[in-house]
């Protein structure tokens, strides 16, 4: 569980920086590690960002298609989240998200902590599927 990979710049193949937050302690259980459910809830907002621009209005998240830990994340830790469209169908647009901890002030390490794949639909005002892009 130690992928110590670098980010890629943030426009890099696609991949945009669409958020970065430092978590605090009210994110955290007693021993100061992240609640997953906070970690989640981060991704759904980075990943809710370039479907939004994509379809130049209101989405929705629609599924969680797949959502991967591979390291804890800590109080102090500082957390990018880059994001990738990976597909755009009628209505809905799948995003790749992947999220990495800048971590340790004395001796900088980055490691990915969190990668997941969501889908969003673009939505009218009464909540009903629209194009994506009309």
């Amino acid at each position: 569980m130690t992928d110590q990979t670098t980010p890629a710049p943030a426009t890099h193949e696609g991949r945009q920086l669409v958020l970065r937050v430092m978590p605090m302690p009210a994110d955290a259980n007693a021993n100061g590690d992240v609640f997953g459910g906070w970690i989640m809830a981060q991704v759904d907002i980075a990943g809710s960002i370039l479907p939004a621009r994509l379809s130049k209005g209101r989405i929705t998240t629609v599924a969680v298609n797949e959502f991967i830990f591979k390291q804890p994340v800590s109080i102090g830790d500082l957390l990018s989240f880059y994001a990738t469209v990976t597909r755009v169908g009628r209505t809905s647009v799948t995003v790749h998200v992947e999220v990495y901890a800048e971590r340790n002030p004395e001796a900088p390490q980055v490691v990915k902590v969190t990668e997941a794949n969501l889908t969003y639909v673009a939505i009218d005002r009464d909540g009903k599927p629209r194009p994506v892009i009309a």
